[in-house]
């Protein structure tokens, strides 16, 4: 099992994509545990990239059309936001 600690801004630091059978154990920052599945938090974490590409102007694969060239591909979203009961849809 994979455990995740939640920060003080209520992210965790997803770095890869986890298998969607994964179980994953996440600690909140108030003392909380909740289990995720892989499939869950890869979910959280295509939210947030859609997020974060919606707020910087970018498409679907994360090209910047108005400047006709790609954002590097390290700046994807790695802190995906969780909260108590976040778990289930």
């Amino acid at each position: 099992m994979i455990t995740l600690k939640q920060d003080a801004d209520g992210n965790v630091r997803m770095r890869a994509i986890y298998p969607k059978g994964a179980r994953v154990n996440v600690i909140f920052t108030d003392g909380t545990q909740e289990e995720f599945t892989g499939q869950r938090l890869n979910e959280l974490r295509e939210a947030a990239n859609a997020a974060f590409r919606l707020a910087n102007a970018l498409d679907a694969k994360g090209f910047d059309r108005n400047k006709g060239k790609p954002v590097a591909r390290n700046k994807i979203v790695e802190f995906v936001p969780v909260s108590p009961g976040s778990s289930k849809r």
